[in-house]
C-alpha cells in the first residue's frame, strides 16, 4: 500500500461487522492449543499479530487449519497442557507484544527449551516485566540486554507464586497465570488497577478452575482443558477509529454490530459519553462468557478533558484515537500517566504529537502524556505525516485528517494490517467511497 491519501470531509454512515478482537483470539488460540481435542474458533481476527500467534502455536505442534468461510473460522486440535512438541527454529513473533508475553508463560512450562524473538519493533519492547515473575516460578530465561528479545526459554516444572503486579498489564497477568497452569500449587496474581480480564474468562469457558477476588486472580494446575466451539466478539478497539470519525463528521451515524462490550474493555465508551458522544448500546448479551452488544453513534461536538490514573490502564489502546479527537473539543485533551505509552509499537506520545503537529495542531508532550489544545487553539490542514510503523498511530492520524481542510497523506499506512487490515477499505466504504 504505501503511502494513504486522506481526503477531508464526508459523512460516515452504515452497519459495521467488525474484524474478531485481537486480544480474545489470542487467547482462544493458544488454550485450543492446550486443549485435548479440536476447537473451532469463529470470527477470529485477521490482524498479523494474531496470525503471528498461529504461526508460532503451528510451529509447537498444534495442528491448525482456516476455512475460507463468510465468516472465518480457525481449528485447531491440542493435544493437552504436556502435548506440545520442540519447535525446530526460533518461534516469530513478528510485531505481536501478546504473542511473546503470553506465549513466554506456556514455554516457561514445557520441559524443551525454545527461542522466541519478533521484528526489530518488537525486540526493542520491554520484557522484563514477564521474565522475572516467570523466572521467580522456576523458569530459566536468558534475554538479549538483559530485558529485550529474543527470548531463550528453558521450561521445566514450576512453583507457584504469590504475585503482585508492578505495573498495570493484562499481558503479564496472562504469562503468570498461563505458566500457572504448570505449576505445583495454587498460583495467585494481585493487580492495583483492573486489567482486561479475557484470559480469566477464556481459562474458565476452557475448563481451567480460576477465582477471581477483588484484586487478585488464581488459577489451578493441572487442567484437562476441553475444546470449545467459539465466536470471537468484533474488537471494541479497532472500531473506536470508526467511532471517531463519526464524531468528527457533521451528519455521521454508524452502528458497530456484534461488538465487544467486556466491561475492563468499554470503559471508552463511557469516557465518551461523558465528553457528549451520543453513544447507544443495544441487544446486549453474554456469548462464551464476553458482553457482546450493538455500538449506535451519531456526530456531535465534544468537550474533551483529562485522562490519568486507572483510566489509563483501562484504555491504553484507545488512548491514541481519543488524543487524535483532542482538535475537535472544546477543551482539549490531557494525558497523565500514560508513560506505557513511550514503550509500545512506537513511542505513540512523540509520534502521535508530531503526526497532529504537522497537521496544525497544538499539542504538549510530556513525560507521561500529552495535551491536544481544543478547537478554539486552530484548525488542522494537510500534511504528510509518518505513523512510525504503528497501526494505531496511522489509524488515528487518518481519522483525525478527515476533519482537516486539506489532504494529508499516511506514510507506511500498510501497517494497519497489524489490527485492523481492512481499516482503509471500511472507512471508505462507509463515507460512500470505493
Amino acid at each position: 500500500m504505501g503511502k494513504k491519501v486522506i481526503a477531508p470531509g464526508g459523512i460516515v454512515s452504515g452497519v459495521v461487522e467488525l474484524p474478531g478482537d485481537k486480544s480474545i483470539s489470542h487467547r482462544y488460540a493458544m488454550l485450543a492449543a492446550l486443549a485435548e481435542g479440536r476447537s473451532e474458533i469463529a470470527n477470529y481476527s485477521s490482524a498479523a499479530d494474531c496470525r503471528s500467534t498461529l504461526e508460532c502455536l503451528r510451529a509447537l505442534g498444534a495442528e491448525i487449519s482456516l476455512s475460507r468461510e463468510a465468516v472465518p473460522v480457525v481449528r485447531i486440535t491440542g493435544s493437552g497442557l504436556a502435548g506440545l512438541k520442540p519447535p525446530r527454529r526460533a518461534l516469530d513473533a513478528q510485531n505481536s507484544g501478546s504473542t511473546m508475553r503470553m506465549l513466554s508463560g506456556i514455554l516457561a512450562g514445557q520441559s524443551f527449551a525454545s527461542t522466541i524473538t519478533g521484528d526489530a519493533s518488537l525486540r526493542r519492547r520491554p520484557m522484563r516485566r514477564v521474565i522475572e515473575p516467570l523466572r521467580e516460578m522456576g523458569a530459566v530465561i536468558e534475554s538479549h540486554g538483559g530485558g529485550h528479545a529474543p527470548l531463550a526459554i528453558r521450561g521445566g516444572e514450576l512453583r507457584a507464586i504469590d504475585y503482585t503486579l508492578p505495573v498495570p498489564s493484562a499481558q503479564v497477568k496472562s504469562a503468570v497465570l498461563m505458566a500457572g497452569l504448570y505449576a505445583d500449587g495454587i498460583t495467585t496474581v494481585h493487580e492495583s488497577v483492573r486489567t482486561r480480564d479475557h484470559t480469566e474468562l477464556a481459562l474458565r469457558e476452557f475448563g481451567a478452575n480460576v477465582e477471581v477476588s477483588k484484586g487478585a486472580v488464581r488459577v489451578h494446575p493441572g487442567p484437562r482443558l476441553q475444546p470449545r466451539q467459539l465466536a470471537v466478539p468484533g474488537d471494541l478497539s479497532a472500531g473506536i477509529f470508526l467511532i471517531g470519525a463519526a464524531l468528527i463528521l457533521p451528519e455521521s451515524s454508524l452502528m458497530l454490530h456484534n461488538v465487544g462490550l467486556n466491561p475492563t474493555r468499554a470503559k471508552v465508551l463511557d469516557l465518551l459519553i461523558s465528553w457528549g458522544a451520543p453513544i447507544n448500546i443495544a441487544s446486549l448479551q453474554m456469548r462464551d462468557g464476553e458482553l457482546v452488544g450493538d455500538v449506535s453513534v451519531r456526530h456531535s461536538s465534544l468537550t474533551g478533558g483529562a485522562i490519568s490514573g486507572a483510566q489509563v490502564a483501562e484504555m491504553i489502546d484507545e488512548l491514541p484515537m481519543l488524543a487524535a479527537l483532542g482538535p475537535f473539543t472544546e477543551k482539549g485533551i490531557e494525558i497523565h500517566d500514560a508513560q506505557e505509552l513511550r514503550v509500545k509499537e512506537s513511542d505513540r506520545i512523540a509520534a502521535l504529537s508530531e503526526g497532529l503537529r504537522r497537521m496544525g495542531a497544538h499539542t504538549e508532550e510530556f513525560p507521561d502524556g500529552m495535551r491536544v489544545e481544543g478547537r478554539a487553539a486552530a484548525r488542522l490542514g494537510g500534511a504528510k505525516v509518518d505513523p512510525r510503523g504503528d497501526h494505531r498511530i496511522a489509524m488515528a492520524l487518518a481519522v483525525a485528517a478527515l476533519g482537516a481542510e486539506g489532504d494529508a497523506t499516511i506514510r507506511d499506512a500498510e501497517c494497519v494490517a497489524v489490527s485492523f487490515p481492512d481499516f482503509f477499505v471500511t472507512l471508505e466504504r462507509l463515507r460512500g467511497r470505493k
